[in-house]
């Protein structure tokens, strides 16, 4: 009997997801619970074990791929086929996606899944594309996408309604351009992963939000740097109850003001940077928040974060000091508002009681949206949080 594993529902409303990496062969022999498959979502990357036992007869979606959730990955037992798994019943029940060197030979965009589901649902495009494409009132399935395996992007959208507003009815096929043609070409890698949720979440802030930076000086000295970030959630929390409008998103025509103090930590990872979200900062104690930051750097770096511990956030906060550049210019982490910085701390010369004296020295910035955060708002928060750390004592 065969059984025909699909995609299934990860939550948070998220409607389909990418095959980061295949954990078995065809041929394998599986026992159930066994590793099978890693998926990548637009929050995490979730190893997703076996259901069933068994020989994995048949792989239906290459690495890399992006399908709807309900979409038969892969079959294990049986010979292969995808049906109803019912003894002596050969009739499919179900479309299944084909397999993709078949897709690439035939030139298809899009991975075929149940014959009741509409057009725009069956095409091959990430959801950041599919929301622009609602938004804007274009159907994906009147396209010929021009990104990776005949993929919809942002571009494609966007010349389709160029075009209607020429006035132009014939269907916009993109031109296909030769990079690098007459030259020699370096090497070429897809954007996957990490690095493709990356690619949509920047570009989705860099297009939406009204970003604004506001830099100062912080004296750091006295600071035991390092506990500067659990400390620096800790401050942070505390001013954000002071502007609330700073712990906030905008969701159409209103401002949704939060009650709780999640917040996220960019991490450096090998794949990527990630925000993993310290839950309840306003009520946790430094060293319940160190030891919280520890756990959630060490599992964004070994990849086994969990996706939960990836979503929600209110605010972030990120500090590049260590990689030696005097200041950056953070981006806001959308649907977020506000991201605080804390750049490269050094000894540096300053003048205190009118007096030269060497202390250890560095900038804090609150990059936000203007659209809800007005500047003086969030420049009185930045030295909120400066003035809460320059308190501190080690």
């Amino acid at each position: 009997m065969a059984y025909e594993f699909k995609l299934p529902d990860l939550g948070e409303g998220l409607a389909e997801g990418e095959i980061a990496r295949w954990l078995v062969a065809e041929g394998d022999e599986l026992s159930e619970d066994d590793p099978l498959v890693e998926i990548q979502t637009d929050k995490t990357t979730v190893e997703i074990p076996s259901p069933a036992a068994g020989t994995v007869t048949r792989i239906l979606v290459a690495e890399g791929e992006v399908v709807p959730v309900g979409t038969v990955l892969v079959v294990i037992g049986g010979d292969g086929t995808a049906g109803d798994g019912a003894a002596g019943d050969s009739e499919e029940v179900q479309p299944r996606a084909e397999p993709a060197e078949q897709q690439r030979a035939a030139g298809t965009a899009a991975l075929v899944t149940q014959s009741h589901k509409p057009p725009s649902e069956r095409v091959q495009a990430t959801p950041l594309v599919r929301r622009l494409a609602e938004q804007l009132g274009v159907d994906l399935a009147a396209l010929r996408g021009s990104g990776p395996n005949g993929r919809i992007v942002e571009s494609d959208i966007r010349a389709s309604v160029a075009q209607g507003a020429e006035g132009g009815a014939e269907e916009i096929v993109p031109e296909q351009h030769n990079v690098g043609e007459g030259v020699g070409e370096g090497r070429r890698e897809p954007v996957r992963g990490v690095r493709r949720q990356i690619v949509e979440r920047l570009a989705r802030a860099h297009r939406e939000v009204a970003a604004v930076t506001f830099v100062e000086e912080c004296d750091f000295t006295g600071i035991e740097l390092q506990r500067l970030v659990p400390l620096a959630l800790g401050a942070t929390a505390q001013a954000l109850r002071e502007f609330p409008e700073l712990n906030a998103r905008l969701e159409d025509d209103e401002i949704v003001f939060l009650d709780r103090y999640d917040i996220g930590v960019a991490v450096q990872t090998e794949r990527g940077l990630v925000v993993p979200v310290v839950r309840g900062c306003d009520g946790a104690t430094t060293d319940e928040l160190a030891a919280e930051v520890a756990r959630l750097a060490e599992a964004a770096r070994a990849g086994t974060v969990q996706a939960e511990e990836l979503r929600g956030g209110t605010f972030t906060i990120t500090s590049a000091g260590k990689l030696g550049g005097v200041f950056v210019t953070p981006l806001v982490n959308h649907p977020e508002v506000g991201i605080l910085g804390i750049h490269r701390i050094a000894p540096r010369p300053v003048v205190r009681d009118g007096e030269l004296a060497v202390r250890e020295s560095g900038h804090v910035s609150i990059t936000f949206d203007h659209r809800v955060v007005d500047g003086a708002r969030a420049a009185a928060f930045c030295l909120d949080v400066i003035g809460r750390l320059e308190q501190l004592e080690a």
